[in-house]
């Protein structure tokens, strides 16, 4: 995993997500995921992109489940969008960059 995209567990997700004064995508993926696999480029160009300003994550849901259940994640990948610990925007699949970066940049500041 790039250096700079969070991974996230049960353990931290309240304190990095939830906790954060940061908009934080949060990407539900798993290892055996052929389309987790196709966003991953994205998501790490969207940690480069947005470093100091939002906070890009990674939650695999084979070790993270709880936090999946939590959130009704049953398809994946799944990105959702958080701002003040509750979640602003939610997609299944994969898109292209931009798509996600609009989300972003309307909750930036």
């Amino acid at each position: 995993m790039a250096e700079n995209i969070l991974e996230v567990t049960n353990e931290n997700f309240e304190t990095e997500v939830l906790g954060n004064s940061d908009p934080v995508l949060l990407d539900f993926w798993a290892p055996w995921c052929g389309p987790c696999r196709m966003l991953t480029p994205v998501v790490e160009e969207l940690a480069s992109d947005y470093e100091g300003r939002a906070t890009v994550a990674k939650l695999n849901v084979d070790e993270a489940s709880d936090v999946a259940q939590k959130y009704n994640v049953g398809s994946i990948p799944t990105v959702l969008v958080f701002k003040g610990g509750e979640v602003v925007w939610s997609y299944t699949g994969v898109a292209e960059k931009a798509k996600f970066a609009e989300v972003l940049d309307e909750h930036l500041g």
